[in-house]
C-alpha cells in the first residue's frame, strides 16, 4: 500500500506550530504521525510550496514526483492527532481495502483519510503530477461511501496542547512494548545527520523508568511513575539532583540540566537542552531551555533558545478556561476558548526569548522573532519584540520592530555550526520565503500592554 499524506488549507492555522516544519512533524504525546504512517507502506509527502525543497532535499525517497499511483492507496490528512488510539483506527481502516473517505473537522467536511484504489481510476488520477492543490478536490470528485471513523484534526495551536495531555501516557506505554522508532529529522541538515536509525528497546532500571542504550543518569535522582513511565531513549543524559514525574519523554541525545524538573506530559525531542522547571510541554529537537524558570503547558518548536530567567503563565487568576486569539480567512482577530484551565505559550521555530522574559497566559509567539520582556499579546513572526508594561497610553505597535530576513539566515548558521549542521541553499530560503509569508500576513497585535 502507498500512503500519501497532504498538507491541506487550513494547516495555516496552526501557525506558528506549522510554518518552518510541516504539520506532520509536530510532536504530540510521544509520538509524530510520519513516525508512525510509515509502517503501513511506502510513504509520500505533498507539502506546502515553501517547504517543498527542504523536504526534497532532505527526504528525496518519499517526495511523490509523479504518476501513476498504483493499487490501494490511503491518503491521510498530515493534521491527524499522532496517538496510539488514532492511528490503531487509521490502520484497521487502511486493512479494510474498502474504499471510502474519513470526514472530520469543525463542520465535518476536512478530509481526514480517504482510501482510493488508483488502477480503477486512471482517467481521473490523469498523468499530471499529484500536487498539494489537486488532492482534496480529487478525493471529493470520486464520491466514496463515508466512513464512520473517529480521526480528529488539529483545528488550533491549543488542540495539540490538549490532545498531548490525553494521550502521552498511552504513547510513551506504546513506546515501551515496542521500542524506538525512526526519529524524524528536524529541518536543518541533511536526514544523514541526525539520528533517523532505528534502535534496540528499553530496559527498565526502576520501577516505571525505561532507559535505550547509553543513557547517563546522575545521583540522587527522584523518579515517580505512578501517573504513566518516564522514557529515556539512547544517549540522553539527565543530570544530577533531578526529578522527573511521568508520564516524561526524553529524546536521543537529550541533556536535562541538574536540578531540573520535568513533570506530568513532558516530551522532549532529540539534541533538546533543558533546566528548570518544565511542567506539561512539548519542546521540538534541537531546542534550549537550559537553565532556570518556569515553562508550562506549552509548545516550543525547533532551534528555539528560551533564556535564563523566562517564565510563562499556564493559569489565569480567575482559574478560568483560557482563551486564546487567532485570525481568521479575513485576518481578523477572533477570540476562541480553548477549554482548558492551563494554556501556557505556542512558540515558533528559531524563535529566542531573552533572560527575564514573562510571557502571560495563552500567547503565541512567531517564527525568527525575538522576544524581549514583558509578552502581554501575541507576537508576529520576524519581529524584536520589547513592549513595555510601563507606558499605557503607547501604540499598539509599540516595541515591535522588524527583523530582516538576512539577520535570521546569519543566526540560523551561527545556530546550525553549533550542532555540526550544515546550512543548505534551502535552509536559507525556507527563511526568505517564511519572511515574506510574514510581511503579507503581519498583524500587529491590537490590545495595548496592560496587567
Amino acid at each position: 500500500m502507498q500512503i500519501v499524506l497532504f498538507e491541506d488549507e487550513l494547516t495555516a492555522r496552526l501557525a506558528p506550530l506549522a510554518c518552518a516544519e510541516p504539520a506532520f512533524a509536530i510532536t504530540c504525546g510521544g509520538y509524530k504521525l510520519i513516525q508512525l504512517i510509515s509502517s503501513l507502506g511506502q510513504e509520500f509527502t505533498l507539502v506546502r510550496n515553501h517547504l517543498a525543497r527542504v523536504e526534497a532535499e532532505t527526504f528525496p525517497q518519499r517526495v511523490l514526483l509523479q504518476n501513476p499511483l498504483i493499487g490501494p492507496v490511503l491518503f491521510v490528512n498530515a493534521r491527524l492527532v499522532p496517538s496510539i488510539a488514532v492511528f490503531q483506527r487509521l490502520k484497521a481502516l487502511a486493512e479494510t481495502g474498502r474504499e471510502g473517505v474519513v470526514l472530520a473537522g469543525e463542520q465535518k467536511d476536512a478530509v481526514a483519510a480517504a482510501l482510493v484504489n488508483c488502477d480503477s481510476r486512471p482517467k481521473a488520477l490523469g498523468i499530471q503530477p499529484l500536487g498539494l492543490e489537486r488532492v482534496v478536490p480529487l478525493i471529493k470528485s470520486f464520491n466514496l461511501p463515508s466512513m464512520a471513523v473517529d480521526l480528529p484534526l488539529f483545528e488550533y495551536p491549543h488542540d495539540v496542547l490538549r490532545h498531548h495531555l490525553a494521550c502521552c501516557r498511552e504513547d510513551l506505554e506504546h513506546r515501551v512494548r515496542t521500542g524506538p522508532p525512526q526519529s524524524y529529522p528536524t529541518a536543518g541538515g541533511p536526514a544523514g545527520s541526525h539520528p533517523a536509525t532505528a534502535h534496540p528497546g528499553y530496559r527498565e532500571v526502576r520501577d516505571g523508568v525505561f532507559v535505550a542504550e547509553k543513557v547517563t543518569l546522575g545521583e540522587h535522582l527522584v523518579t515517580d511513575t505512578k501517573n504513566g513511565p518516564i522514557v529515556i531513549d539512547h544517549e540522553a543524559a539527565v543530570g544530577p539532583f533531578c526529578f522527573l514525574r511521568g508520564p516524561v519523554y526524553i529524546g536521543p541525545c537529550a541533556r536535562v540540566n541538574e536540578h531540573a524538573a520535568l513533570k506530568d506530559c513532558v516530551s522532549l525531542g532529540h539534541h533538546t537542552k533543558v533546566g528548570g522547571e518544565v511542567e506539561g510541554c512539548i519542546i521540538e529537537p534541537f531546542s534550549n531551555k537550559q537553565h532556570h524558570g518556569f515553562l508550562g503547558h506549552s509548545y516550543v518548536g525547533s532551534w528555539v533558545n528560551i533564556g535564563a530567567g523566562t517564565c510563562n503563565s499556564d493559569l489565569k487568576n480567575t482559574y478560568g478556561t483560557v482563551n486564546m486569539e487567532y485570525p481568521d480567512t479575513a485576518g481578523q482577530i477572533q477570540k476562541m476558548s480553548t477549554g482548558l484551565q492551563f494554556v501556557g505559550c505556542f512558540i515558533g521555530d528559531y524563535a529566542k526569548t531573552a533572560i527575564n522574559t514573562s510571557i502571560f497566559t495563552g500567547k503565541t509567539i512567531g517564527v525568527c522573532s525575538l522576544v524581549y520582556g514583558f509578552v502581554t499579546t501575541n507576537v508576529p513572526s520576524f519581529c524584536n519584540y520589547a513592549r513595555s508594561l510601563a507606558h499605557p497610553g503607547a501604540a499598539a505597535d509599540s516595541g515591535i520592530t522588524d527583523l530582516p530576513a538576512e539577520v535570521m539566515i546569519s543566526i540560523q548558521r551561527r545556530m546550525f555550526s553549533r550542532r555540526q549542521t550544515p546550512q543548505r541553499d534551502c535552509d536559507v530560503q525556507l527563511i526568505r520565503d517564511l519572511y515574506t509569508q510574514a510581511q503579507q500576513q503581519r498583524t500587529l497585535p491590537h490590545e495595548l500592554p496592560a496587567l
